[in-house]
C-alpha cells in the first residue's frame, strides 16, 4: 500500500513554438528511472497547442492512447481514414496495434489542451480503430463517471483499466476508488488539504497502490480525471 504524490512542478517540461507539454514519465531525453511506468501506463501527458499547432502526422503500434481534450478544440486524422475534430469534454480511443498513423493540431480558432494517455494493451498486433465518446454526464454532484474502459462502452483494450472524470463544485466531497493501482489528476481547480497531502493544485496527481477508497474534496470547481486499473 502506497500514496505518491506527483507534483506539476516535477513533470517534465518539453517547449518549443506554439507548444508547451508536461510528461509525468520517463520521455524522450527526460529519463527518471523511478518514474518509467504506472502498472500499464507508460505517459500521462498534458498538452497546451497554440492555434493551429501541434503534432503533425506520426506512426504508433500497440499503444492504446486515450486523449481527453480539456479545453478548445483539436483536429483529429489519422491513416485510417477518420478525420474530425474532439471538443472540450470529449475523448477519444486510438488503438495504434499493428500499426496507425495519426495527427493531433489545435483548431484554427484558438488554443487547445488536452491531456493523452498512453497503455500498453493486453494483446499486441490488433487491428487499429479510433472511437470516441464524452464525458458530458460528469457534472457537478454526479460524483466519479466512467467514460471509458471497464464499466463504459467505449472500450479499452486493457483488462481491469477504467477511465473516469469528476467535476466538483467547491467544497464538494468524491470517493476515489479502491483498486490495484489509481492515478487521480488534478486537471483543473485544487484540491483541500487532506491526511494524504497539502493542498493539490492544477497539474498534480495521486498515484494509489493497493489503497483503499479515499474521499478528497475540492475547494474551488475542480475537473479530476481518474484511472484505475484492478488487474
Amino acid at each position: 500500500m502506497s500514496v505518491d504524490i506527483r507534483r506539476s512542478s516535477s513533470r517534465f517540461v518539453e517547449q518549443e513554438q506554439g507548444r508547451r507539454t508536461q510528461h509525468a514519465f520517463s520521455f524522450g531525453s527526460h529519463y527518471d528511472p523511478a518514474w518509467l511506468s504506472f502498472g500499464p501506463m507508460v505517459c500521462h501527458d498534458d498538452h497546451l497547442l497554440g492555434s493551429g499547432r501541434g503534432f503533425a502526422q506520426h506512426p504508433h503500434t500497440d499503444l492504446e492512447i486515450v486523449t481527453y481534450v480539456v479545453s478548445g478544440s483539436l483536429e483529429h486524422r489519422d491513416s485510417l481514414g477518420t478525420r474530425g475534430a474532439v471538443g472540450a469534454g470529449d475523448l477519444a480511443v486510438l488503438t495504434a496495434g499493428a500499426g496507425v498513423e495519426h495527427s493531433e493540431v489545435a483548431a484554427a480558432t484558438g488554443a487547445a489542451r488536452f491531456v493523452q494517455v498512453w497503455l500498453r494493451p493486453d494483446t499486441v498486433g490488433a487491428t487499429p480503430s479510433y472511437t470516441r465518446g464524452t464525458a458530458t454526464a460528469a457534472q457537478p454532484g454526479a460524483g466519479l463517471v466512467t467514460v471509458a474502459g471497464a464499466g463504459s462502452p467505449l472500450a479499452v483494450a486493457v483488462e481491469g483499466a477504467s477511465f473516469a472524470v469528476a467535476r466538483l463544485g467547491a467544497n464538494e466531497t468524491v470517493t476515489l476508488p479502491a483498486a490495484s493501482r489509481v492515478h487521480t489528476y488534478v486537471a483543473s481547480g485544487a484540491l483541500l488539504r487532506s491526511s494524504m497531502a497539502e493542498p493539490m493544485q492544477a497539474g498534480d496527481a495521486y498515484c494509489f497502490v493497493d489503497e483503499p477508497a479515499h474521499q478528497v474534496t475540492a475547494g474551488v470547481p475542480t475537473e479530476l480525471l481518474v484511472w484505475s486499473f484492478t488487474a
